[in-house]
């Protein structure tokens, strides 16, 4: 398994990481532990789930569960921001909330340390600079080794890059954001601002939802139990006419290769 550094000053992580959306929700603990095996396996250092998967702590459970000693020999990562409870008290970037969601978060990962705390999303009711303060102290507490951030906007990752540098506390080594074949978006605005900076970028949904993979047939029935066939909602915004002719001519394309190196 190749390795590369996470940004300028990000970890070594392992070319493909594991994505832990599905433990605790889609795939129950058994299931779970089969899939992280096999990661660890082949070589996979990179696990990264978020304390809302799983149906709110499932999946960071499953993986405190099954990681054992094992736990030192990867990077771990986690996200908070998003709601925990119905009430939508449980929720965002205040120092008063993440203090409590990284000890809720460490508990259910049964570990002293979360290698890369991630903000899954920007909190418009907390100025950047309290966010920043509260993780840069948990930075020199010795419970997060390395920030990062995802679903900002250009704007708002260089205000926060600019806050840290300007007050000397910890800043984000990377960003995870949607970015496939099919969407692109990131490389407007966003790509530049992290290249300027040196931050690393953790793609989500790099195959579509299984849309890249061949798993779904233009004009056939959506396989049973995948992903796009229990959410129509998402279905709706993934198999549009754009979509399908990006994948084919990609198909295409790589059908040409392929043939070209025959011998």
């Amino acid at each position: 398994m190749q390795k590369r550094k996470l940004g300028n000053a990000g970890p070594e992580v392992s070319l493909v990481g594991l994505g832990c959306n599905n433990f605790g929700g889609r795939i129950d603990l058994e299931a779970s532990r089969r899939v992280i095996d096999k990661a660890l396996d082949l070589g996979i250092t990179l696990i990264d789930t978020a304390d809302t998967y799983g149906n709110r702590g499932g999946s960071e459970e499953i993986l405190g569960k099954v990681l054992g000693a094992r736990r030192n020999d990867i990077v771990l990562a986690t996200k908070f921001g998003l709601p925990m409870d119905d009430a939508g008290k449980l929720r965002g970037a205040s120092r008063r909330y993440i203090t409590q969601a990284i000890e809720a978060s460490l508990r259910r990962l049964r570990t002293g340390w979360i290698d890369l705390y991630q903000l899954h999303r920007p909190d418009p009711q907390t100025p950047i600079e309290e966010t920043l303060r509260t993780l840069d102290e948990l930075v020199k507490a010795g419970k997060v080794r390395f920030i990062g951030c995802s679903n900002l906007s250009a704007a708002q990752l260089e205000e926060a890059q600019a806050v840290a540098q300007r007050l000397g506390l910890a800043s984000f080594v990377c960003c995870q954001d949607e970015y496939s074949l099919l969407e692109r978006d990131p490389e407007k605005d966003l790509v530049p601002v992290m290249r300027r900076d040196g931050l690393g970028l953790l793609p989500y949904f790099p195959l579509a939802s299984g849309l890249l993979t061949g798993k779904y047939k233009s004009g056939a029935p959506l396989p049973s139990g995948t992903r796009l066939a229990n959410s129509s909602r998402h279905a709706a915004g993934l198999l549009t006419t754009r979509n399908w002719r990006i994948r084919s001519a990609r198909w295409q394309r790589d059908a040409g290769i392929r043939c070209s190196n025959w011998p």
